[in-house]
Protein backbone atom coordinates (compact mmCIF):
# COMPACT_ATOMS: atom_id res chain seq x y z
CA UNK A 1 0.00 0.00 0.00
CA UNK A 2 1.41 3.40 -0.96
CA UNK A 3 1.60 6.20 1.57
CA UNK A 4 -1.27 8.02 -0.15
CA UNK A 5 -3.46 4.90 -0.07
CA UNK A 6 -2.74 4.53 3.63
CA UNK A 7 -3.58 8.18 4.29
CA UNK A 8 -6.84 7.82 2.37
CA UNK A 9 -7.74 4.64 4.25
CA UNK A 10 -7.04 6.41 7.55
CA UNK A 11 -9.20 9.38 6.49
CA UNK A 12 -12.10 7.06 5.57
CA UNK A 13 -11.86 5.27 8.92
CA UNK A 14 -11.68 8.57 10.80
CA UNK A 15 -14.84 9.87 9.10
CA UNK A 16 -16.69 6.61 9.80
CA UNK A 17 -15.72 6.66 13.49
CA UNK A 18 -16.19 10.42 14.01
CA UNK A 19 -18.84 11.48 11.48
CA UNK A 20 -19.66 15.05 10.54
CA UNK A 21 -23.32 15.89 10.01
CA UNK A 22 -24.69 13.82 12.87
CA UNK A 23 -27.01 13.76 14.66
CA UNK A 24 -29.65 14.50 12.08
CA UNK A 25 -31.00 18.05 12.42
CA UNK A 26 -34.60 18.68 13.38
CA UNK A 27 -37.00 19.15 10.47
CA UNK A 28 -37.61 22.86 10.74
CA UNK A 29 -38.40 25.28 7.96
CA UNK A 30 -37.97 24.00 4.43
CA UNK A 31 -36.52 20.48 4.53
CA UNK A 32 -36.38 17.29 2.53
CA UNK A 33 -35.42 13.85 3.80
CA UNK A 34 -34.43 10.75 1.89
CA UNK A 35 -33.94 7.20 3.12
CA UNK A 36 -31.66 5.10 0.94
CA UNK A 37 -30.68 1.46 1.36
CA UNK A 38 -28.10 -0.65 -0.40
CA UNK A 39 -29.80 -4.06 -0.70
CA UNK A 40 -26.51 -5.75 -1.57
CA UNK A 41 -24.82 -5.12 1.77
CA UNK A 42 -27.54 -3.59 3.96
CA UNK A 43 -26.08 -0.07 4.30
CA UNK A 44 -28.72 2.54 5.16
CA UNK A 45 -28.67 6.32 5.20
CA UNK A 46 -31.36 8.79 6.13
CA UNK A 47 -30.26 12.20 5.00
CA UNK A 48 -31.94 15.53 5.65
CA UNK A 49 -31.31 18.73 3.75
CA UNK A 50 -32.42 21.99 5.28
CA UNK A 51 -32.87 24.83 2.84
CA UNK A 52 -33.01 28.59 3.07
CA UNK A 53 -36.11 30.35 1.74
CA UNK A 54 -34.26 31.08 -1.53
CA UNK A 55 -33.69 27.33 -2.09
CA UNK A 56 -29.99 27.28 -1.28
CA UNK A 57 -28.75 24.51 0.97
CA UNK A 58 -28.54 25.40 4.66
CA UNK A 59 -27.04 22.12 5.85
CA UNK A 60 -26.94 18.37 5.34
CA UNK A 61 -27.23 15.95 8.24
CA UNK A 62 -27.73 12.22 8.39
CA UNK A 63 -28.14 9.09 10.41
CA UNK A 64 -27.12 5.71 9.15
CA UNK A 65 -25.75 2.25 9.64
CA UNK A 66 -23.45 0.22 7.50
CA UNK A 67 -19.89 -0.20 6.35
CA UNK A 68 -17.17 2.35 6.95
CA UNK A 69 -17.26 3.46 3.30
CA UNK A 70 -20.97 4.36 3.33
CA UNK A 71 -20.76 6.13 6.67
CA UNK A 72 -17.52 7.94 5.79
CA UNK A 73 -18.96 9.06 2.46
CA UNK A 74 -22.01 10.55 4.20
CA UNK A 75 -19.76 12.31 6.71
CA UNK A 76 -17.52 13.62 3.94
CA UNK A 77 -20.56 14.90 2.05
CA UNK A 78 -21.88 16.75 5.12
CA UNK A 79 -18.42 18.21 5.75
CA UNK A 80 -18.05 19.25 2.10
CA UNK A 81 -21.41 21.05 2.13
CA UNK A 82 -20.40 22.91 5.30
CA UNK A 83 -17.05 23.87 3.75
CA UNK A 84 -18.67 25.13 0.53
CA UNK A 85 -21.14 27.24 2.49
CA UNK A 86 -18.36 28.63 4.70
CA UNK A 87 -16.13 29.47 1.73
CA UNK A 88 -18.65 30.54 -0.91
CA UNK A 89 -21.54 31.73 1.27
CA UNK A 90 -24.11 29.39 -0.26
CA UNK A 91 -24.69 26.17 -2.16
CA UNK A 92 -27.40 26.18 -4.79
CA UNK A 93 -29.30 23.04 -5.69
CA UNK A 94 -27.86 23.21 -9.22
CA UNK A 95 -24.28 23.40 -7.91
CA UNK A 96 -24.97 20.45 -5.59
CA UNK A 97 -26.40 18.40 -8.47
CA UNK A 98 -23.35 19.16 -10.58
CA UNK A 99 -21.01 17.89 -7.84
CA UNK A 100 -23.12 14.78 -7.37
CA UNK A 101 -22.84 14.04 -11.10
CA UNK A 102 -19.06 14.56 -11.07
CA UNK A 103 -18.78 12.30 -8.01
CA UNK A 104 -20.86 9.64 -9.77
CA UNK A 105 -18.73 9.90 -12.91
CA UNK A 106 -15.51 9.39 -10.93
CA UNK A 107 -16.88 6.44 -8.96
CA UNK A 108 -18.10 4.73 -12.12
CA UNK A 109 -14.77 5.27 -13.90
CA UNK A 110 -13.06 2.14 -12.53
CA UNK A 111 -10.11 4.26 -11.48
CA UNK A 112 -9.69 6.37 -14.61
CA UNK A 113 -11.14 9.59 -13.15
CA UNK A 114 -9.86 10.89 -9.81
CA UNK A 115 -11.80 13.23 -7.56
CA UNK A 116 -10.16 16.63 -7.17
CA UNK A 117 -9.36 17.40 -3.53
CA UNK A 118 -9.93 21.12 -4.07
CA UNK A 119 -13.46 20.45 -5.32
CA UNK A 120 -14.41 17.42 -3.20
CA UNK A 121 -12.39 17.92 0.00
CA UNK A 122 -12.00 14.74 2.03
CA UNK A 123 -14.38 12.92 -0.35
CA UNK A 124 -11.48 12.81 -2.84
CA UNK A 125 -10.21 9.93 -0.68
CA UNK A 126 -13.05 7.84 -2.11
CA UNK A 127 -11.56 7.89 -5.62
CA UNK A 128 -10.00 4.47 -5.02
CA UNK A 129 -13.41 2.93 -4.36
CA UNK A 130 -14.08 3.15 -8.10
CA UNK A 131 -11.74 0.19 -8.62
CA UNK A 132 -14.06 -2.01 -6.53
CA UNK A 133 -17.45 -2.05 -8.24
CA UNK A 134 -19.13 -3.81 -5.31
CA UNK A 135 -18.24 -0.84 -3.08
CA UNK A 136 -19.35 1.96 -5.41
CA UNK A 137 -22.96 1.76 -4.20
CA UNK A 138 -21.71 2.07 -0.63
CA UNK A 139 -19.88 5.31 -1.42
CA UNK A 140 -22.75 6.66 -3.55
CA UNK A 141 -25.53 6.08 -1.01
CA UNK A 142 -25.46 9.50 0.71
CA UNK A 143 -24.91 11.30 -2.60
CA UNK A 144 -27.97 9.57 -4.08
CA UNK A 145 -29.91 10.58 -0.97
CA UNK A 146 -28.84 14.21 -1.47
CA UNK A 147 -29.87 14.03 -5.12
CA UNK A 148 -33.26 12.63 -4.07
CA UNK A 149 -33.84 15.34 -1.44
CA UNK A 150 -33.01 18.08 -3.93
CA UNK A 151 -35.49 16.61 -6.41
CA UNK A 152 -38.19 16.69 -3.72
CA UNK A 153 -37.43 20.14 -2.32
Amino acid sequence: MSGLDGLYQELILDHSKHPHGTPMAEAEGRTATSHQRNPICGDEIELRVRLHDDGTVRDVTFTGAGCSISQASASMLASLVDDIIDEEGSLTADAARERIERFREALRSRGTVALDEETFGDAAALSGVSKFTARVKCAMLAWVALEDTLARA
